[in-house]
């Protein structure tokens, strides 16, 4: 362990590095009220955007900016283990940081937090730390007010579930018994439009069997509260409907097709956002493998768009594409949201504890912490064609997609794949022309 001891006359270090305030769950919940949907747009030349809901601005930060150039210079110094360089900027960075400022002093506040981690080797110690303070401020009430206004502000988690919810009803159209298997930890936001939809079909309502797998202590406190909640909107939908949780896993990797209890006569659908980046590398085959198991008519994917997983053991590589994508996020929310906004400040700070697990957590065989190791959409299609091959969306989801778009403000857009995107690997949600999450679907 480096030896980084430092002093702030403004005695700000405690607050940075292992702050009390209260943290907010990234997760979703809004059962009594009809969730949005939405898209993604791809990065890469070889795509195309089919639609951009306005004119890009300018962001409120860039690579000019100080924050950037300290933050990069300072994981540099870590990575060459330059003692006085990190005991220097480590100091800098403390005196101009502030979670209550402007982009760049958000940014260099959390970035900061795991950067000292990184240094003292008390990455796991911190990451315990925040999640527990998370785990006690967290209710059922403060996360639905939170996604709510998440969700009115931004597409960023709507995208995937009009996405989702567009290709799963598709490939379960006309089957009475339907099981959808949601590995989302996003609290069921998505599936009140999906119960709405089922209800005013032409045919006989189907029967909906919902089957919830949770891994993280934050979502499982408040699961119960939810299930009454979707078990209150489908009677009144009049939709016949069956609520399970699955929880007390350690890792997706434990998940097995008996403890899911699939039966022969249903149609399956397996749902994941955000879901697959908390696997382990190691194990991600094996939980695609799994789902193939499952003899699904669609497995819908979405995850957000940077690769922390390939850079995993070059500290500066990942320290650099995790700024990159954290700066599009906190860029978002400062143009989202009014500056005296309590909601933003929650979604920043449940930020800190992603940061501190990817940047100061050393993985190991041990750990059974959930991981933070993020994919893009090619390196995803890469594994899922292992098992699966591609659905494209349809003109309805992506019109559908699109109209979601022009709610929202400026900035947005949604790109497709050139050519036919009925036989494409998906379709990405961009801010500013830079894709932020992708989403796809995908069978046997």
């Amino acid at each position: 362990m480096m030896d980084i001891t430092l002093f702030s006359p403004k005695g700000k270090l405690s607050t940075y590095f292992f702050p009390s305030n209260q943290q907010s769950n990234n997760g979703q919940v809004s059962i009594d009220m009809q969730s949005n949907n939405s898209n993604q747009q791809q990065p890469q030349n070889s795509h195309t955007s089919t639609s951009r809901s306005s004119d890009s601005v300018e962001p409120c930060a860039t690579a000019n900016k100080w924050a950037s150039k300290l933050l990069k210079e300072c994981a540099r110094a870590i990575s060459d283990k330059d003692s006085s360089k990190i005991h220097h900027l480590l100091w800098m960075l403390n005196e101009l940081a502030s979670p209550y400022g402007d982009c760049d002093q958000k940014l260099a506040s959390y970035f900061l937090q795991a950067l000292f981690c990184k240094a003292t080797e008390s990455g796991h110690r911190c990451y315990k730390t925040l999640t527990s303070v998370a785990e006690k401020s967290h209710s059922f009430d403060s996360a639905r007010k939170l996604i709510l206004k998440f969700q009115e502000v931004s597409p960023w988690t709507t995208f995937g579930h009009v996405a989702s919810n567009g290709a799963i009803l598709e490939a379960l159209e006309g089957e009475t018994k339907l099981h959808i298997i949601d590995i989302s930890n996003t609290l069921c936001t998505q599936w009140p439009t999906l119960l709405e939809a089922l209800a005013t079909r032409n045919d006989e309502t189907p029967h909906l069997k919902l089957t919830v797998v949770v891994t993280a202590n934050i979502v499982r406190s408040v699961m119960k509260e939810i299930g009454q909640r979707m078990e209150k909107f489908a009677r009144l939908m009049g939709v016949p409907f069956e609520f399970n949780v699955i929880s007390g896993l350690n890792r997706l990797g434990e998940l097995t097709k008996e403890g899911l209890g699939v039966q022969e006569d249903e149609a399956i659908a397996v749902n994941c956002i955000g879901a697959l980046r908390r696997v382990s590398e190691e194990e991600r085959r094996t939980v695609i493998q799994m789902f193939q198991s499952l003899g699904p008519k669609v497995v819908t994917v979405v995850e957000e768009e940077a690769d922390l997983t390939s850079s995993r053991y070059d500290f500066v590589k990942c320290f650099e594409e995790c700024l990159r994508f954290y700066t599009l996020y906190f860029e978002m929310l400062e143009e989202s949201f009014v500056p005296t906004s309590n909601e933003r400040l929650m979604l920043e700070r449940e930020c800190s504890r992603s940061i501190v697990r990817v940047l100061a957590c050393d993985d190991n065989e041990n750990d059974e912490e959930e991981c933070e190791r993020r994919e893009r959409g090619s390196q995803w299609c890469e594994r899922l064609r292992e098992a699966f091959s591609p659905v494209g969306f349809s003109d309805d989801v992506v019109d559908d997609v699109k109209a979601l778009l022009k709610r929202y403000r400026g900035g947005w857009g949604l790109v497709l794949p050139q050519g036919d995107h009925h036989d494409s690997s998906g379709i990405y949600l961009t801010w500013k022309e830079e894709p932020v999450v992708w989403a796809s679907a995908w069978k046997p």
